[in-house]
């Protein structure tokens, strides 16, 4: 199986903690430079600094960027592209908060469409030249299995994550002819700072324990545990490599099996 990407150059958005930093690290893993891009400066410096190098021509690299500024960050990436070309983005995101679709206000559904799907945009719409120069490209959006079946007290985000989906299928037809997959990957239940605001949220909102709560989350799921940030990153590494190059305008679910659908 070849899962080689040595002389790719990777782009992990969210990539300071959880998942986005766990598929940084795969990446590097398999041989790609790889470029993290968050909002914190000095937790970047240190993620790059630490990503694994299996070979001496490895460079890894930092961008330190809000992506919900979306002409900066226009800027800032053309600047990046224009030094070394992207050839794998991994789209990545932390979730809107905790709450139901109905109480939303509409400021709620604008902000968070503009930092998903209209982030994902942009930043697809930079790295894209040099993916089509190269007639080879992989872009993976770390998403949620709110795409098949919404999450209950999530309805901001069932909402938006759900458009996201639709445009990664949208774009997996039009830029399969340039050689580009795009793909999803729909994390479970996964040990991140996300899932503990989550434990908070409805503990709070149930009166009951966060450890209850916790119990609840983890018997509906038939493995019985929450996934590792590294297994959810696992499958996102498997889907930037030659390996999966006919795997296109996919949802992969990485949920222990949780989802009935």
């Amino acid at each position: 199986m070849d899962l080689n990407l040595s002389g790719k150059h990777a782009l992990v958005c969210g990539a300071s903690e959880g998942i986005g930093r766990a598929a940084a690290h795969e990446l590097a893993l398999l041989g790609a430079d790889v470029t993290v891009l968050s909002r914190r400066a000095e937790v970047l410096q240190e993620v790059a600094a630490t990503l694994p190098k299996i070979s001496p021509l490895q460079r890894h690299d930092w961008i330190a960027a809000d992506v919900s500024q979306h002409e900066v960050l226009r800027e800032q990436l053309q600047a990046a592209v224009a030094e070394r070309p992207v050839h794998i983005l991994i789209n990545n995101t932390g979730g809107p908060a905790s709450g139901r679709a109905i109480d939303a206000d509409t400021s709620a559904y604008l902000d968070a469409f503009q930092r998903h799907l209209l982030a994902n945009q942009v930043l697809v719409q930079a790295v894209l030249p040099g993916m089509r120069q190269a007639r080879w490209g992989r872009i993976v959006n770390v998403v949620s299995t709110s795409v098949k079946e919404p999450v209950v007290n999530l309805g901001v985000s069932n909402t938006i994550r759900g458009a996201v989906a639709s445009w990664a299928k949208t774009l997996s037809r039009e830029l399969a002819p340039d050689g580009i997959t795009v793909n999803n990957v729909l994390p479970g239940y996964t040990r991140t700072q996300r899932l503990d605001q989550i434990l908070r949220d409805r503990a709070a909102s149930s009166g009951k324990s966060e450890e209850a709560v916790a119990a609840t989350m983890t018997a509906s799921v038939p493995v019985g545990r929450y996934a590792a940030a590294s297994e959810v990153a696992s499958a996102v590494a498997f889907l930037a490599s030659p390996a999966a190059a006919y795997i296109n305008g996919v949802s992969l679910a990485v949920d222990g099996g949780r989802m009935q659908s």
